[in-house]
């Protein structure tokens, strides 16, 4: 499982509001952990993410809500060492989480940010099938496309899947294992501004269209699309009531992975200028709880 998605994190100020927002939206279940005050969210009764609230320090210097995302590694030490040799910077830990695993939040040479993890428990990462209710699309938008791509390849062992010309708006990498796509990379381009490099993850829905109407009703906003992308997909981006950004995707063949190139240009072009005005900048200061369960938690 080294290099898998295996956890995600909603980091946010108030979990009452997302509570409400994400089950709606996504058809997202909820169950407490029994070993502290922490909420996962479950896809088919199955944890796969959860909620961890950002602390008053946090929040008072303005640090926005977003999404964190986990990727399993063999050894988090070594992952960590790795990540400084590459160029990175380890953000905080490793930290162990009693009876859950080791844990480390670092950052990529361009600034982009993400958690690494060892679970004490083996559990289901993603390997690049689409599974409904859960993210199956993991986007990074970055200064340096091709130098991100290389830093997540040697410490993730991520292999270059395609990549698509758009034109004006430069390159987008897709990225994956095995031959199946994890998510793609793009270069910031002017309309972005000095806006940090950023993570943005799709969540499976089998409506789009219902999910979409379902964002507004309830407090979300709708970014850009919906959309068709190569391979008969749709997808569209959105933040919830908090100002998380997050986007939808409907896999138009359930059976089918979602394809690579799921930023045309006329996305690539209509997300960026989306993002400029909706997103406020994400701090880098890390948080330090991060209680997964460790019978759902990933490891290798």
């Amino acid at each position: 499982m080294h290099g898998q998605f295996s956890w995600y994190d909603l980091m946010t100020p108030d979990a009452g509001p997302a509570t409400k927002f994400y089950p709606a939206v996504a058809g997202w279940g909820t169950e407490e952990w029994d070993k502290a005050k922490y909420t996962m969210w479950t896809a088919g009764g199955v944890p796969f993410a959860g909620i961890n609230p950002m602390s008053a320090e946090q929040a008072a210097q303005g640090v926005p809500t977003h999404w964190l995302a986990y990727v399993t590694v063999d050894d988090v030490e070594k992952a960590t060492g790795k990540v400084r040799s590459l160029g990175g910077t380890v953000m905080h830990g490793p930290e162990d989480i009693p009876g859950v695993g080791r844990f480390a939040i670092v950052q990529d040479p361009q600034g982009g940010m993400v958690a690494i993890i060892k679970s004490e428990t083996p559990s289901p990462g993603f390997d690049g099938t689409p599974s409904l209710g859960k993210f199956s699309w993991h986007e990074l938008m970055t200064t340096d496309y091709n130098a991100a791509f290389n830093f997540y390849r040697q410490l993730f062992g991520w292999e270059k899947t395609g990549e698509m010309d758009m034109g004006a708006d430069g390159k987008y990498l897709m990225y994956g294992m095995k031959g199946k796509p994890f998510g793609g990379i793009f270069n910031r381009r002017a309309e972005h501004g000095n806006m940090p490099p950023n993570w943005t993850f799709y969540v499976n829905v089998k409506d789009i269209a219902k999910a979409i109407d379902t964002t507004k009703r309830n407090g979300g906003q709708l970014v850009m699309g919906p959309m068709d992308v190569p391979g008969g997909d749709r997808v569209a981006i959105a933040k919830d009531p908090q100002g998380a950004m997050f986007a939808l995707h409907q896999v138009m063949a359930q059976t089918a992975a979602p394809r690579a190139a799921t930023m045309p240009k006329a996305k690539a072009k209509a997300k960026a200028k989306a993002k400029a005005k909706t997103k406020t900048k994400t701090k880098t200061k890390a948080t330090v709880r991060r209680p997964p369960s460790s019978r759902h938690t990933p490891s290798c």
